[in-house]
């Protein structure tokens, strides 16, 4: 009986040894962020909003978003330069529409959506092909008769952040 307890106890060690020597050989990454041990930079411009939303915040909206997921969510540092960086993204807000989205029996809107939609191009410095060149769309609903100016600007900003995490993913992820 002290026999069986001592061989479990030995298959135990050696079954944690083992654990612990195969996590070392493997990295895991909560944000199933991949990105190549080369890599450390990125330029991420302002992108021109040809949209004719006649809104002036859209452009700065986006890049924050977006430098606020690839610098707080990767080991990537931002770069101020196209030159200096590993990768670059280059992009224009192609459309912004502002609809009913959802209306009452008495023909009132209960919801509105906004929709967004970039064109981008991500690119590693170091080639001369574009990973890949895509439109991403964002939407986002909010009740016009709350408050129409307020609530329009926070469903721009959630599309728009929406809009940055498909481009993290895209760019980085690893599914």
């Amino acid at each position: 009986m002290i026999r069986t307890s001592f061989i479990r106890l030995k298959i135990c060690l050696a079954a944690a040894a083992l654990s612990l020597l195969l996590a070392g050989c493997f990295s895991y990454s909560f944000t199933g962020v991949s990105i190549p041990s080369d890599v450390r930079t990125v330029y991420i411009p302002f992108f021109p909003d040809n949209s004719n939303s006649g809104l002036g915040f859209l452009s700065e909206d986006l890049n924050e978003a977006l430098v606020n997921r690839f610098v707080n969510q990767s080991r990537l540092r931002l770069s101020s330069s196209p030159d200096e960086a590993d990768i670059i993204f280059e992009g224009t807000i192609t459309s912004y529409r502002n609809r009913p989205f959802s209306v009452s029996g008495e023909d009132r809107t209960d919801l509105n959506r906004v929709e967004i939609t970039v064109r981008a191009t991500y690119q590693y410095q170091s080639r001369d092909e574009a990973e890949w060149t895509r439109n991403f769309n964002g939407v986002f609903e909010f009740d016009p008769n709350e408050d129409p100016i307020d609530g329009e600007r926070e469903a721009a900003i959630e599309a728009l952040q929406a809009i940055a995490r498909n481009m993290f993913n895209d760019a980085l992820g690893s599914w």
